[in-house]
């Protein structure tokens, strides 16, 4: 076998078995289904390198296959077979994401020729994604936005920490970052160079989550039908990052345990054990002292991954950077979606200070992005984000004092002013950058308010 899969998806059975005996006969390794329902269902991003389906199915057809494909897996190649290549069906197929369509009938040939240049693209595609990963990622701290004194503090403990090469155990809640701050330790320590490897733990069931982590032989359970790395083995030289560890079942602590204290581990099935080099960084949102307490999460192994323990603040407790997160995604999106907001309204952005954010960073970006789908206007206003997210009535009402709403809204620009120059040391052209506004207003409200820059760095 050459070790590269193919799902292959047609209800025509005969047509099924010659295709699957075409490419068989190349030494690839094809799984054939004629119920395209039935395929999805068991579809895995993981088990293919390229998937070749009709277009014409009953239950689902080929568009619908090549949609649900690019959901879990967008860099996956899917070539779409049809009887009836309309111009229409390719530029909607093409549109969805589909690599190529195969015009019923072909030769042996062409459908060999199609599939192999479909797995040299995926190649490409994958090795050029892991080096943007690896490029993009190498940064000191400039993709961890904000510049509250608590996460100042954080920073450069995460600065100091990164060069030791030790266990590192981050916590916080749901939707904070914690795993940028994993990167962040990766890409300034000595592995910056190596790959970072990241997985939640709550999001796969027990027997998979093993084999995702470990690794598995060929034979080793229905359906593993070659040698797989694990996880672990990817992230050889570099990070392993175990996002939700707390989910983690009690065989899989035990197998970890080990590598912990050996650097090595048992592949699902093997009988000689593998070695690598790799630096463990966890996150949790739960109380892991308590999950000992309880009995579902061994205390041995808490005290390996709790060697350094880093606390990530909520957004509710660092207010003072939602002004420059709430820029930095109005940023993002326009870049995204080619669009020209300019910003957010004061009475807007006052009530995203206040708000208590349960979700954090993720929360508030998805409410930016959510906003600026229906605003109409240049700015996100109060009005449109009143359709977003419930507001307070006393917020959403305009304050009765004249003077005290006037008062609130310098206390903020002085605070939001002095957080930017202090971001920027001193700098007032990228302070206005990061803002969405003219160098000429931000001198003039500087002046307003007796800023200078020496009074904030």
């Amino acid at each position: 076998m050459t070790g590269k899969r193919i799902l292959l998806i047609d209800n025509e059975e005969g047509l099924c078995r010659m295709m699957t005996a075409i490419l068989e006969d190349q030494r690839y390794e094809v799984t054939a289904f004629t119920d395209p329902v039935a395929a999805m269902r068991r579809f895995s991003p993981a088990d293919w390198d390229v998937v070749v389906t009709d277009i014409k199915m009953p239950g689902m057809d080929g568009l619908e296959v090549l949609q649900h494909v690019k959901d879990k897996a967008p860099l996956l190649p899917v070539i779409i077979i049809t009887a009836f290549a309309t111009v229409d069906m390719s530029i909607q197929a093409l549109r969805k994401g589909a690599y190529d369509m195969l015009t019923k009938p072909f030769e042996p040939e062409e459908l060999l020729y199609r599939v192999k240049n479909a797995l040299k693209t995926n190649e490409l595609l994958v090795e050029n994604h892991h080096l943007h990963q690896e490029l993009t990622g190498r940064f000191k701290f400039d993709r961890i936005i904000g510049n509250s004194a608590a996460l100042r503090e954080l920073l450069l403990k995460v600065e100091k920490i990164a060069v030791r090469d030790t266990s590192v155990l981050i916590t916080g809640e749901s939707g904070s970052g914690k795993e940028l701050i994993a990167q962040a330790i990766h890409y300034n320590s000595t592995r910056h160079d190596k790959r970072f490897v990241a997985i939640n733990c709550g999001a796969l069931p027990e027997s998979v989550l093993e084999s995702e982590l470990f690794g598995s032989r060929k034979g080793a359970f229905t359906g593993a039908t070659e040698n797989r790395k694990g996880l672990l083995e990817e992230a050889d030289g570099g990070t392993l990052f175990l996002d939700e560890v707390g989910n983690l079942p009690l065989t899989v602590q035990k197998t970890l345990l080990r590598f912990l204290q050996e650097q090595e581990f048992m592949r699902i099935g093997d009988t000689r054990p593998t070695r690598v080099d790799v630096r463990l960084i966890t996150a949790t949102n739960a109380d892991l002292s308590e999950d000992v307490s309880r009995g579902t999460f061994r205390e041995d192994l808490f005290y390996r991954i709790n060697v350094i323990k880093l606390r990530l603040p909520p957004l509710r407790e660092r207010r003072e950077d939602i002004p420059i997160l709430v820029t930095h995604f109005i940023r993002t999106c326009n870049e995204k979606f080619a669009t020209t907001f300019q910003g957010i309204t004061p009475e807007a952005l006052r009530v995203l200070t206040t708000h208590d954010w349960p979700g954090n960073i993720r929360q508030l970006a998805n409410v930016i992005e959510a906003c600026l789908t229906i605003e109409t206007g240049s700015h996100i206003s109060l009005s449109t984000l009143n359709q977003i997210m419930e507001i307070p009535h006393e917020q959403g009402e305009p304050s009765s004092s004249g003077a005290g709403y006037t008062s609130s809204l310098a206390r903020f620009e002085i605070d939001y002013l002095c957080g930017l120059l202090r971001r920027t040391e001193g700098n007032v052209e990228e302070a206005a950058k990061l803002a969405g506004m003219n160098m000429a207003t931000i001198y003039r409200k500087m002046k307003k308010y007796g800023i200078t820059k020496e009074s904030v760095t």
